[in-house]
């Protein structure tokens, strides 16, 4: 074997790591998001980072990445472990009041990702924004249509599942857009280096 296959293996690995290790990073910043909550009394939704992180993760690794990040994390919520608002688990939060805000984090991830692209080292604050913006509204989209569907009342599925929410979550998408400018160029230096 030649110096140079040895040093493309070597190369390809250690990218192979480097992703693997940011993709359960995210996941556990997502996890960690889970204790820090505030529930609302008039709502079964409680205030939460868990989607500033399900965003971030879309916005920094690109849409495979990121997508998977939430993923891993929905996976470890339904497999039981604490890792949903309030440290609680367990698959019967998909089916709770909170189960569409749930997929929405997904599609957060993705649709992030998808719109902010992979990691560059300079990349555009309107495309970031653009993508933060359109992943909140992807997590409001199911949370609120299942909310709804719980309550029996689409009234009830806004006021408590997304009125309340919005100005906390413009803060958050403005943050992540300045949070993901530098940890883009960061992530593209471990990923492609």
């Amino acid at each position: 074997m030649s110096y140079s296959t040895v040093m493309e293996t070597y190369t390809a690995a250690r990218r192979s790591l480097v992703a693997l290790s940011l993709t359960a990073l995210f996941a556990a910043l997502i996890a960690a998001g889970a204790f820090i909550s505030f529930p609302l009394p008039f709502s079964p939704v409680p205030v939460v980072l868990q989607n500033l992180f399900a965003v971030l993760a879309g916005l920094v690794l690109g849409p495979a990445r990121g997508s998977a990040a939430v993923a891993l994390y929905l996976l470890a919520g339904a497999l039981g472990l604490p890792v949903f608002a309030g440290a609680t688990g367990g698959i019967a939060h998909f089916a709770g009041p909170t189960g569409g805000f749930l997929a929405g984090y997904f599609l957060a991830g993705l649709t992030a990702g998808l719109i902010a692209g992979r990691p560059k080292k300079s990349d555009s604050r309107l495309k970031l924004a653009a993508a933060s913006a359109a992943a909140f509204v992807l997590i409001y989209v199911p949370g609120v249509i299942w909310l709804s569907h719980i309550t029996g009342s689409w009234k009830t599925g806004l006021i408590a599942g997304c009125l309340p929410f919005l100005p906390g979550d413009a803060v958050k998408a403005a943050l992540a857009v300045l949070v993901s400018e530098r940890m883009r160029r960061l992530a593209s230096d471990l990923l492609e280096n």
